[in-house]
């Protein structure tokens, strides 16, 4: 083996190994959080908000930060035994405390001048990705007049330790702009007015960090790679696991197919174990430790796409995880306002940030791969091998970690 081939196998080992490493919580995007905003106008042209929070988080995050020890084992009661009349009742006997949490870390300001919020009405709950959301409705005085509003989230910020990375997505529909924006700790303000390209950055970059995040969705690229043999095998199953997925995280997204995460989840587990122990049990069939053809072996009989009978069925079952993983997607909106074009826009948006990071890891890899393969196959075949053999037991891993709900 070259001295060169051996740098390229220890590189994509550490890479292996690294990435392994960072996937060691249960659930691989982490504990992260959203919350939903939707500005308008109220009756009186007066600026308006419905904010939307995860009802346990915002219990714990309000009641640490009013050091209000009630606020916490009443909610906390509520969320364990209660149901959504009793959950509501709690949030407004402690009104003063949560609200005074949200408007310190949610806010709207007109010209640089910050609006007064009040409270319109009491707490009502919903459910959104399966868990509980208190709602809080605010109404907004600014004395800016007619200059254009800025929205402020600073929601759940790392530093309460309670989750990471929390996202608030924002729609609005103020002085004739409609729109959509999403914020988090890096971006946590933007103007109503803001440009069309700055919203498409937003939701952009908000896709591209949920796939470099989301560590299962990158490993089940990773075993996609290590088993495809051709460029145009890794290019058939990376478009199929974009349309199947697409699909699925739209239909989700938009509130018109709904699967609990508590199912979404483990399959999403087992579809990494499933795909990259496919590729250790061909490896081991090749007893001689060579590696596979780069072709299949049966160009003439395989039909336009030159697949073979393993080919094809690899591609259906890419296909069917990709629909899972859709599911998974969507999860990190959570939107509930099904055919909205505004926001059909936004999803769409989102989609392009994940499919970018997808097409730049498979880009990245299969390059590497390719050229090791060539230059000794039985290099390529090890390495390969360890690649699936990491990412199949993180997968058997966390399967069987979130059937136990651990």
């Amino acid at each position: 083996m070259s001295q060169r081939v051996r740098r390229i196998l220890i590189a994509l080992s550490a890479a292996v190994v690294a990435l392994v490493g960072t996937g060691a919580p249960v659930h691989a995007h982490g504990f992260a959080s959203t919350a939903y905003a939707d500005v308008k106008e109220n009756d009186a042209g007066r600026p308006s908000t419905t904010v939307a929070l995860e009802y346990d988080l915002l219990v714990v995050s309000a009641a640490d930060a009013a050091h209000d020890d009630a606020l916490f084992r009443e909610g906390t009661t509520a969320f364990e035994t209660g149901d959504a009349r009793s959950r509501a009742a709690v949030l407004d006997a402690r009104a003063d405390a949560v609200v005074g949490y949200v408007t310190d870390r949610f806010s709207l300001s007109s010209d640089g001048h910050p609006c007064t919020p009040r409270r319109h009405g009491g707490f009502t709950m919903t459910r959104r990705d399966g868990a509980p959301y208190a709602v809080l409705a605010l109404d907004w005085t600014c004395a800016g007049g007619d200059a254009e509003l800025e929205v402020r989230s600073t929601l759940f910020p790392d530093a309460e330790r309670y989750v990471k990375g929390t996202k608030t997505i924002v729609t609005y529909e103020v002085d004739g702009l409609a729109g959509s924006a999403a914020l988090d700790a890096a971006h946590p303000s933007f103007l109503i007015g803001q440009s069309w390209y700055q919203r498409f950055w937003e939701f952009f970059r908000l896709g591209a960090e949920h796939l470099l995040t989301g560590i299962d969705h990158i490993l089940f690229l990773l075993a996609l790679i290590a088993g495809s043999r051709s460029p145009r095998e890794v290019v058939l199953v990376a478009t199929a696991f974009t349309l199947a997925h697409s699909v699925t995280f739209l239909l989700a997204a938009l509130g018109l197919v709904e699967v609990p995460a508590a199912v979404v989840e483990p399959v999403i587990a087992l579809s990494i174990a499933v795909v990259a122990g496919w590729h250790l049990w061909r490896l081991a069939r090749r007893r001689d430790g060579a590696a596979e053809p780069s072709e299949p072996p049966e160009p003439g009989g395989a039909g336009h796409f030159r697949l073979d009978r393993a080919g094809w069925s690899r591609l259906g079952v890419v296909f069917c995880f990709g629909l899972v993983h859709g599911l998974g997607f969507a999860g990190a909106l959570g939107i509930e306002a099904a055919w909205s074009w505004t926001l059909l826009w936004s999803l769409l948006v989102f989609n392009l940030g994940i499919e970018a990071v997808q097409l730049a890891i498979v880009g990245l890899l299969f390059p590497v791969l390719a050229v090791l393969r060539r230059r000794s196959p039985r290099a390529g075949h090890w390495a390969t091998g360890l690649v699936a053999a990491g990412v199949a037991v993180m997968g058997l891993t966390w399967f069987a970690q979130r059937l136990a709900g651990l």
